[in-house]
């Protein structure tokens, strides 16, 4: 039944569809004051979703036209989907405040960079929001094509042949992924005649039907969500796009598809054995965390080496399925892994905002050339290093409390394997952050074309922040992550 205050989930995913279509009617000069005026809105209502979820210790639910599942669809947030909806408020105003200068629209005109820029970013908001709190796995597929769709013309905004060429891959591995989730999901529809999350999860058996369905909606959210092997469109498509939308598209977008696998597994099939299937992501996991890191050691160029960082650290999330599906220690790896989704997703925005910063001053990002560079941009190469703080995994930063959570897991589990990517990793990480600050910190002297401002520098090191603050959050946020959550067999955490 709909909860009280469950109408608030409408407003989040209704409030910057709003902001679209009011884009639109007063046009393209207005895009922009119109997205970071509802930017507050969002926030404040992420906010109160998640206070009243913490306050009842349940989930809130909202059942469209008064009609329950299987007849009507429910929007749901437990404790999982609230978190990431605040995050989602603070992380897409934080990429519009920083974008201002470079798609601001010109006095007098429109600029069509800027009216896509605005809308884009809009639609982002709402698409992730209805991922976060769909309950339904084929509105679930609406949610993840409108995502698509918004994020793939932010990649080649700038129409720049390779930025296109960046874009159509991205498009091509995001619709081999629709196409096999929707397939996945006609199947358990077809077996089970609904496809509502809750009433799966305590109808599902282990059937042949059952165990296909949920491995081509996996190989499509996989391809989405860019896991080692299906990784190779992901660097380009987040190197070449503007820093904000880079920031916005790694930071948040891959960390959608990520969601609804966690959604698939541990909510819609709580009471299989999935210990083999688990034991396979996390083995691809384990092979991203390490290639990705080896891979970015090799880049030249800055923000290539911040993307194939992305890479690796997806290869983290994903070591959360073999870690959160054993008897012992579930709870630890449920919480080391979300933890992971947390830091990684504040700071890989800060890193991404950094180097935008770096190549407008520079007016270039290649590492060989950045000698004597942290004397000319400090505020800049602090927001890098306590960056890569928290991929390294270093003490105090959310990076090092998602892996201090992790490795209690694979103590507790017995599961000693996984800790080989996860420290492995970690050193790796710090190879290539090494790399990029040893030559700014060393003799040279680069020439600063453009002063870099300063608002942008205080976005990105805000970020960076709370991804250091991660490390100070209290034992009851990590019960209210799992507020909702079905434990093996049905019942609910």
């Amino acid at each position: 039944m709909t909860a009280p205050g469950g109408e608030l989930l409408v407003f989040a995913v209704l409030t910057p569809v709003l902001g679209i279509l009011l884009s639109f009617a007063r046009g393209g000069r207005a895009a922009e004051a119109i997205t970071l005026a509802l930017a507050p809105v969002g926030l404040v209502l992420a906010g109160f979703v998640a206070w009243l979820v913490a306050w009842s210790g349940a989930p809130l639910v909202y059942e469209i036209g008064g009609l329950a599942p299987p007849l009507g669809i429910a929007l749901r947030a437990d404790g999982a989907s609230a978190t990431m909806m605040v995050v989602t408020a603070l992380i897409v105003p934080a990429a519009a405040f920083y974008a201002r200068e470079k798609f601001a629209t010109p006095q007098g005109g429109e600029s069509r960079s800027a009216l896509t820029f605005w809308i884009m970013l809009q639609a982002i908001w709402a698409a992730l929001n209805l991922v976060f709190l769909g309950s339904d796995l084929f509105n679930l597929y609406v949610a993840l094509e409108l995502l698509t769709f918004a994020a793939v013309p932010l990649v080649c905004i700038d129409g720049r042949p390779e930025t296109l060429a960046a874009a159509l891959r991205y498009l091509l591995f995001a619709l081999f992924g629709s196409i096999s989730y929707l397939l996945g999901v006609a199947l358990l529809y077809g077996g089970y005649g609904t496809l509502d999350i809750v009433l799966l999860g305590q109808k599902i058996e282990g059937t042949p039907l059952v165990w296909t369905a949920a491995a081509l909606m996996t190989a499509g959210l996989l391809a989405k969500t860019a896991l080692f092997p299906l990784h190779i469109w992901l660097p380009p498509a987040h190197a070449n796009a503007p820093a904000a939308a880079s920031a916005v598209l790694s930071g948040l977008v891959v960390k959608g598809s990520f969601f609804l696998a966690l959604r698939l597994w541990f909510y819609v099939l709580p009471g299989l054995p999935i210990a083999a299937p688990a034991a396979l992501l996390g083995a691809l996991g384990g092979c991203a965390a390490l290639f990705g890191s080896i891979l970015a050691l090799r880049q030249a160029r800055l923000k290539l080496l911040v993307a194939y960082s992305t890479v690796a650290q997806i290869g983290y999330l994903f070591l959360m399925f073999p870690l959160a599906a054993a008897p012992a220690g579930g709870a630890l790896g449920w919480s080391g892994g979300f933890m992971q989704v947390l830091a990684h997703a504040f700071a890989k925005a800060a890193m991404f905002l950094s180097a935008g910063v770096l190549a407008e001053a520079l007016g270039h990002d290649r590492i060989a050339q950045f000698g004597g560079a942290a004397r000319a941009l400090p505020l800049t190469f602090l927001t890098l290093g306590l960056g890569g703080l928290s991929l390294m995994g270093l003490p105090p930063s959310g990076g090092f409390e998602a892996k201090w959570f992790l490795l209690r897991a694979c103590a507790a589990s017995g599961q000693w394997i996984w800790a080989v990517p996860i420290l492995g990793g970690g050193l790796l990480a710090g190879g290539y952050v090494f790399r990029i600050l040893a030559p700014a910190l060393g003799d040279g002297e680069v020439k600063v074309k453009a002063s870099p401002r300063r608002s942008q520098e205080l976005v990105a090191l805000g970020l960076v922040v709370i991804a250091l603050a991660l490390a100070f959050a209290p034992e009851n946020f990590f019960e209210f992550i799992r507020i909702g959550r079905p434990l093996a067999g049905g019942g609910a955490s």
